[in-house]
């Protein structure tokens, strides 16, 4: 059986593609979750997709994450990064590995966005690398999980 990685995604970033796309670039949500497929595939790890305007929402889906025994979340929280306790708690509840990914350089914008709830408890966290970056989350997720060899 696959191992199985969830990609959750936070407030706004249903509008990737067309919000601020200077700063997110223009390929849409859909773009983004069809090339991580595509890396599943290679990896042969299974890959679950969630997104969220409502923290509650999110949370939710971390507690249920838990009973279908997924091994990795990779984890772009938006806006919640740098607000949410909850978020927190819930990731440290379920203590599934998890990787925080930002598209932008959060270091490089506004002073409020370079603190991060997450940051300390991810194995990784990953920023700057527009969607990419989700395609190198998951390949290390896969390692770090054991479903694949690191040179693979």
């Amino acid at each position: 059986m696959a191992k199985s990685i969830l990609v959750i995604n936070g407030p706004n970033l249903n509008l990737l593609g067309t919000r601020e796309p200077a700063i997110y670039g223009y390929d849409t949500l859909d773009d983004l979750e069809n090339k991580v497929k595509t890396v599943a595939g290679s990896l042969e790890v299974a890959v679950q997709f969630f997104q969220s305007n409502h923290e509650g929402a999110i949370i939710d889906r971390i507690h249920v994450a838990q009973k279908e025994k997924i091994e990795a979340i990779i984890i772009n929280p938006a806006a919640l990064t740098h607000t949410s306790v909850g978020l927190r708690d819930a990731l440290n509840g379920v203590s599934i590995p998890f990787i925080e990914v930002h598209i932008a350089n959060v270091h490089s914008r506004e002073e409020f966005r370079h603190h991060s709830y997450l940051s300390d408890k991810a194995v990784s966290v990953i920023c700057g690398m527009g969607i990419f970056g989700y395609e190198a989350a998951l390949m290390y997720a896969a390692q770090h999980i054991g479903a694949c060899r690191p040179e693979q």
